[in-house]
């Protein structure tokens, strides 16, 4: 194997949780660089998301700037064409018969990884980053750290490198994850997520909330509201509650 190479690549969809961890990946690593991924999903707003938080980011925090380098988008319509799930097709979202919710895309996690290193390889990144979560992991099997090692194991084989898939979220709540904005970067990226993350399944951005926009009903608004209201309940710290 080589050895590991300076610099992270953040797998940004402009979510809640890819906003934290770009910020914490800037307050760690000198380079840092972004992927997203449009594989038709409903929510597709959130490609916009991605544009805004950047931009926000580097504004409220000119020292992060120099760290921030390039961004990528990927066109993968193909993938989400074949998931046939609620996040790309107009279908109710409800838990199936396997008992997942029928907004996992399968292997969606696997396929960003795989495109994530091969960006990664060509840019001298040794670190992908990404939000998984399994504490709040909404019943997705691509979400959980024994997946991801096993991810890591199978790149690092079939691409002779030491790349680290790194989870800073992974054992958080989403009240803990408030929390973390809060300490990596105060209330402006407390704001930053509010007002410039996105993370509705429906795409809804003229409903805003206290904890940010949405249609407030959907699953992922229902996790990051209940997550919003947990930290505010024990005073907006800035350490995991």
């Amino acid at each position: 194997m080589t050895p590991p190479l300076p610099g992270a690549l953040v797998l940004f969809s402009g979510g809640q949780d890819s906003t934290v961890c770009l910020a914490w990946a800037l307050a760690r690593f000198p380079r840092v660089e972004t992927v997203g991924f449009d594989y038709g999903q409903r929510h597709a707003v959130e490609l916009e998301a991605r544009v805004a938080v950047r931009k926000a980011m580097t504004d409220a925090f000119p020292h992060w700037s120099p760290r921030l380098g390039q961004d990528w988008t990927l066109d993968i319509h193909a993938f989400g064409a074949i998931g046939d799930t609620a996040l790309t097709q107009d279908r109710a979202i409800e838990m199936t018969d396997r008992g997942l919710p029928s907004t996992y895309v399968p292997g969606r996690n696997l396929v960003f990884l795989t495109y994530a290193a091969a960006i990664a390889d060509r840019r001298g990144l040794a670190s992908l980053v990404g939000g998984m979560c399994e504490t709040d992991y909404s019943g997705y099997p691509d979400c959980r750290r024994s997946t991801l090692d096993a991810m890591e194991s199978a790149l690092n084989l079939g691409m002779e490198r030491d790349f680290v898939i790194l989870t800073p979220l992974m054992t958080r709540t989403k009240a803990q994850t408030w929390a973390a904005a809060k300490s990596l970067g105060g209330e402006a990226l407390v704001d930053i997520v509010i007002d410039h993350s996105h993370t509705c399944y429906l795409g809804v951005r003229d409903q805003r909330h206290d904890w940010g926009f949405g249609c407030g009903t959907c699953p992922a608004c229902d996790l990051r509201a209940r997550g919003w209201r947990e930290w505010v309940a024990l005073g907006r710290p800035a350490t995991a509650p």
